[in-house]
């Protein structure tokens, strides 16, 4: 399946306040001499788009570097502080999508201001280091070694460590999922919840899996994907040994996973995918909590007017609340 020969157009089923963007997203194709370029267009400034420290004034930002690990370069983090919060406050890594190969922690300003500012939490920002140049391992022991620092940093912060938790969306909700597999497995630093929003979570739909043919027309397409996760991999997806901690679909057992919130458009290439871990979750005996939402495409809360974004963040801050707080 390609970009130009999806199988059945799908634009009929998109919500109609969402698709009038599908004119105007710039189309993606990603190749090694594609993504510096894709990179630099993404960080460019946007006519129109609100400043995020207006829009949240009550959260205040500072940059840190955190000590890679076993040796890995430093890892700069973003970490938002809401002044209006508990003595002891909960905490949370976020963690950018884009594929495993473009995104910045900054490119989620908004979002990450947005969780301070209406759950109470301090959030920590990850700016991982990005395929190809960096396979995996690397960008999921970005992540491990900023959730060890929220951890050890919680008495200078006024954290609750029984209280963080990890989240991201797309490849940020993929590498959140594997994040929660490696804290299990290695029983350092416990993660409290998962925020998995569209998560890309299987190589296989890159390669052996086939996605219903109403999956994955735009956005994030079949092309996109299998160049992203062979990028992560370093090899061609589908094959016999990739590692939960770069494909968490790939764990052999979801027991003792913390609870989960996992939320997708039903026109998103990763539907089914995300279902299936949610199913495999829920019949571990994890607290699962899943949202499929009619009409919406990968990325569909770009659109911050449309009602079903507005029911995605109703949605996933609820949850939030509802665990960090009760």
């Amino acid at each position: 399946m390609t970009d130009t020969q999806h199988p059945v157009s799908t634009r009929h089923l998109v919500d109609p306040e969402v698709a009038d963007m599908l004119d105007s997203f710039p189309p993606f194709t990603f190749t090694a001499e594609t993504v510096p370029l894709i990179r630099e267009a993404m960080v460019q400034p946007r006519p129109g788009v609100p400043d995020p420290a207006e829009l949240f004034p009550g959260v205040t930002r500072t940059l840190h570097h955190v000590a890679g690990l076993n040796g890995d370069p430093e890892v700069p983090v973003l970490l938002y502080e809401p002044e209006n919060r508990a003595a002891t406050a909960p905490g949370m890594v976020w963690i950018h999508g884009g594929g495993f190969v473009i995104g910045t922690a900054e490119g989620e300003d908004l979002t990450a201001r947005r969780i301070a500012a209406e759950t109470g939490a301090v959030v920590a920002s990850v700016d991982y280091r990005l395929a190809p140049e960096t396979r995996a391992p690397g960008s999921v022991h970005d992540c491990y070694a900023v959730l060890g620092w929220l951890h050890g940093q919680a008495g200078a912060l006024g954290l609750d460590q029984s209280r963080i938790a990890v989240g991201g969306a797309s490849a940020g909700g993929g590498l959140a999922a594997c994040l929660s597999i490696l804290a299990r497995d290695r029983a350092e630093f416990p993660v409290s919840f998962q925020m998995l929003i569209y998560p890309m979570l299987d190589d296989r739909t890159a390669s052996t899996a086939d996605p219903h043919p109403y999956a994955g027309e735009f956005i994030w397409t079949p092309a996109a994907n299998r160049f992203g996760w062979t990028a992560l991999l370093g090899h061609e997806p589908g094959g016999d040994k990739v590692s939960p901690y770069a494909a968490a679909a790939r764990v052999e057992s979801t027991a003792g996973l913390p609870p989960a919130y996992i939320s997708v458009g039903a026109l998103d290439l990763f539907a089914e995918e995300d279902i299936d871990y949610a199913r495999r979750l829920l019949s571990a005996g994890g607290p699962t909590e899943l949202h499929v939402y009619p009409g919406a495409y990968h990325g569909y809360n770009m659109v911050a007017g449309a009602r079903v974004t507005q029911a995605h963040f109703r949605d996933f801050i609820g949850a939030l609340n509802r665990s960090f707080h009760g």
